[in-house]
């Protein structure tokens, strides 16, 4: 079968490779479509901290099961599905906790271990989460929905909180969308107008063009009345736009980290101890996140699809990796159909 390879950073193939064969608790899975994510990004730009090189990229798609042998969960050929890409030991202390999304040695598909962006992949049957009706294109979406949504459940986002999102990526706008949700008033920020501008029509309160500290302050003092923001999200995986998050949050409010980075920050962490600040990390989601969030896209009417700014045929794929490296600035949501 044919693979999507990132060869090194800078350089991706369609490369043969062997059609996998399942095991008896596994499923075989067709994709249908692929979203290429900003770790997908940072590991064709070579700047993805947990990443090795050649590796078949992709954590987030929808599939169509091809095979699939007798199952307690009532799965059967024919079925749209998603997965939970993120594969934990089982064993470490973290697991023991019941933390599976920040097991110790995690293993994400198109990270650490080969992705799905491939003609057919295998799966364990004990991953597949149904997509209960929602189409190819959007159950897609629902992984890096999560990210942000587990973010967003992370830092307690409730009813009438002013909430900041820096990033307005893929992952922050999915992040805000989420915030939203639970029914904070919700801004985002970001350097990019054209992504400012795409963000507003996700029903948000506002946005902030971070174009220097004193607009960023300015806009933070004047939304805010000085106060700062309740919660505070950062989307990047910058230390500048982490420093963001911890100037614009209130005394006493809450900072959600989600992006993911390679550069040590030069930190005056005393912002932290004088504002009493409280701050948690985020990585990967939870089964019941992807379950959770299938029922409020439907329940909810979420149109999700509107994320995605660009759709390239598997074929392609070198060119979708290369126009989004050119231009992340504009392009949102890229993904790949199979």
């Amino acid at each position: 079968m044919k693979a999507i390879t990132i060869v090194k950073p800078g350089q991706v193939e369609i490369r043969e490779v062997e059609k996998p064969v399942i095991g008896k608790d596994e499923a075989l899975l067709k994709p249908l479509y692929g979203g290429i994510c900003g770790s997908d990004l940072n590991s064709y730009r070579g700047t993805n901290a947990y990443m090795a090189y050649p590796r078949v990229p992709g954590h987030e798609f929808s599939c169509e099961i091809v095979e699939i042998g007798e199952n307690d969960r009532g799965f059967k050929v024919g079925d749209i599905v998603t997965a939970n890409p993120y594969f934990n030991c089982c064993k470490c202390y973290s697991c023991q906790r019941g933390l599976v999304n920040a097991c110790m040695s995690n293993q994400t598909m198109g990270v650490q271990r080969e992705g799905g962006f491939s003609e057919y992949m295998a799966m364990p049957i004990s991953r597949l989460i149904d997509g209960k009706g929602l189409d190819a294109k959007t159950l897609a979406l629902i992984e890096p929905f999560c990210i942000g949504y587990h973010g967003i459940q992370r830092a307690g986002v409730k009813d009438g909180d002013k909430v900041l999102v820096v990033g307005a990526g893929t992952i922050g706008v999915l992040a805000a969308i989420a915030a939203k949700s639970r029914g904070a008033k919700v801004w985002i920020c970001d350097v990019a107008p054209k992504k400012l501008e795409y963000a507003l029509r996700f029903g948000l309160d506002g946005t902030v063009l971070n174009d220097g500290p004193e607009a960023l302050t300015k806009a933070v003092n004047e939304i805010t009345d000085g106060n700062g923001f309740d919660v505070t999200v950062e989307c990047v995986g910058l230390p500048s736009t982490l420093q963001n998050c911890l100037d614009a949050a209130c005394f006493g409010g809450r900072v959600a980290v989600i992006g993911v980075g390679k550069h040590n920050i030069d930190l005056d962490f005393t912002i932290i101890q004088k504002k009493e600040l409280n701050i948690f990390g985020s990585r990967n989601a939870l089964t019941r996140d992807f379950e959770e969030l299938i029922d409020t896209v439907k329940t909810q009417g979420l149109k999700l699809d509107d994320v995605v700014t660009n759709v390239y045929p598997f074929e392609q794929a070198a060119q979708a990796f290369e126009d989004f490296h050119q231009n992340a600035g504009s392009m949102l949501k890229v993904m790949i159909k199979f």
